[in-house]
């Protein structure tokens, strides 16, 4: 044992919490993500930076098919994909949790390792270091195992979320059920922008119901929350309100029922919602909303403006309290209908944020799909901070016979 330092312990003792930090640091820089392949990069990084030479993890997959990926340092320092296969496979690295297996490269003495990457009797591969001149020595082999328990805990921890991320995909896109379609005497435009890169639907949602005598129910919802959770909810809503809808309510009767079959179940969060029953023969929508913002109006010369509509309590309170609000409405405007993802910013009063929506102009002979394409672009949806729901509607002459009760 070397001498004491000046405070009286051991040399050799005081370096072990130095290595257990480096060694922290070290575990630490791998498995940052839930990416399998930058959880491989990571790996091969540190472990070449650990020892020197070359690292690469090997892949295998379905029938016996082999690979190097994510290869860090000169490739030629490694020995072949086939021969590291086999050293594997004749120590059962890619079965079991096996020690580090020291193998030589063809014709020449070049030391090399292959260390299995297996997690709780998961194998996935392994991490294979060569390099030139001394071989690994027993301190850096338990070094290049510990990192690659690290890795293969984490590709592990990733592939499991890829499964899971597959099945709630599989879920949202049933979940994403389309609109029903309006009279022919009306055209209409929906868009609908999850917030965030992994979800496919979320809470809000557009819907048009077809009525008697030419009319039709324009609807816009908003869920509470997000993801999964609210994506069921809103489907909830939707087929209550297609349901309740069948008896050709009026707008505020249609919430009220809403509102009573949503606040009767527990689990069931709250929602916004805005009903527009548009009666082209009339020329006029009738207006219902359940805390939800107002719907806008763009004119025949582009020009935009909200509409007024006594706002009731969201659905799911039990609260009740709707009433309607009637405006004329001709085939020279366009009736948009919209969540609050599409205009509300983090700590900006929400009437700013309509009146930047208001200042919007429009080309005079925007049709529906245009109309949603300048909106969006224009208060910049992609990058908004909530899920964005929008639909836009226009009437136009009526066909002949579109105006008949729905059979």
């Amino acid at each position: 044992m070397r001498p004491a330092a000046s405070g009286g312990v051991p040399e050799r003792d005081l370096a072990v919490p130095t290595r257990l930090v480096a060694l922290r640091t070290a575990l630490a820089r791998i498995g940052t993500t839930l990416d399998e392949g930058k959880t491989c990069a990571e790996l091969t990084r540190e472990a070449v930076r650990q020892v020197g030479g070359a690292a690469a993890v090997l892949w295998v997959g379905g029938e016996a098919v082999a690979r190097y990926e994510a290869v860090r340092g000169d490739p030629a320092l490694l020995p072949g994909v086939p021969w590291a296969l086999a050293a594997a496979r004749e120590a059962s690295a890619l079965e079991e949790a096996a020690s580090a297996i020291p193998y030589a490269s063809a014709g020449r003495a070049r030391p090399a390792l292959c260390v299995p990457l297996v997690t709780d009797g998961h194998p996935y591969g392994g991490l294979v270091c060569a390099r030139e001149g001394a071989s690994f020595t027993p301190a850096e082999a338990e070094l290049l195992g510990l990192l690659a328990e690290r890795a293969a805990s984490h590709i592990r921890h990733a592939r499991e979320h890829e499964r899971v991320s597959g099945i709630v995909g599989n879920l949202q896109r049933a979940l994403l059920a389309e609109p029903g379609r309006p009279h022919p005497n009306l055209d209409v435009a929906i868009r609908y922008m999850p917030v965030g890169q992994s979800a496919l639907v979320g809470g809000d949602w557009c819907e048009t119901v077809r009525l008697h005598f030419g009319r039709t129910l324009l609807v816009v919802g908003d869920v509470m929350g997000h993801g999964l959770e609210a994506a069921v909810d809103m489907t909830a809503y939707r087929s209550s309100l297609r349901y309740i809808a069948s008896a050709d309510l009026p707008p505020h009767r249609v919430l009220r029922q809403l509102d009573d079959t949503a606040s009767a179940e527990a689990d069931r969060r709250p929602a916004t919602c805005l009903i527009a029953r548009v009666d082209p023969n009339r020329g006029q929508i009738t207006l219902a909303s359940a805390g939800h913002l107002p719907p806008a109006v763009i004119d025949g010369q582009g020009r935009t403006s909200l509409l007024p509509v006594p706002v009731g309590p969201p659905l799911g309170t039990g609260l009740g309290g709707y009433e309607p609000a009637t405006y004329r409405l001709d085939p020279t405007q366009t009736l948009v209908l919209f969540t609050d993802g599409l205009v509300e910013h983090r700590g900006e009063d929400i009437d700013h944020s309509l009146d930047r929506l208001a200042g919007v102009a429009f080309a005079a002979t925007a049709g529906v799909e245009d109309v949603i394409d300048t909106v969006l672009a224009r208060l910049d949806a992609r990058h908004a901070e909530d899920d964005v729901a929008v639909l836009a509607a226009q009437l136009h002459d009526r066909v002949p016979g579109a105006d008949g009760p729905v059979t």
